[in-house]
């Protein structure tokens, strides 16, 4: 069954997805802010909260998956040193 899975496709291929998405987000934590259209803005939020939420943990394990998913170790480093304190106390 299908339901409740929720798909973001836009024309493009997974890979191109998935390519996009980690260009993105190590330009969101980087800059702090980028220009985009609203679709891929909802799902950028998405995968964002999903960092942080990994960020906000800060051992070893969750630092490998955030690089497994963003590929730029400058931009995994900004999210676990500056970006994640920041949100420490929220859910």
């Amino acid at each position: 069954m299908r339901h409740r899975k929720r798909s973001f496709k836009i024309g493009r291929s997974h890979s191109h997805r998935k390519c996009m998405m980690a260009n993105m987000l190590s330009s969101l934590f980087t800059h702090g802010r980028i220009t985009t259209t609203i679709v891929k803005a909802k799902e950028l939020t998405r995968q964002a909260a999903k960092m942080i939420t990994l960020a906000k943990a800060g051992d070893l394990h969750q630092r490998r998956q955030a690089i497994s998913t963003m590929r730029d170790l400058d931009a995994v480093r900004e999210l676990f040193d500056n970006v994640a304190p920041t949100f420490k106390d929220r859910n």
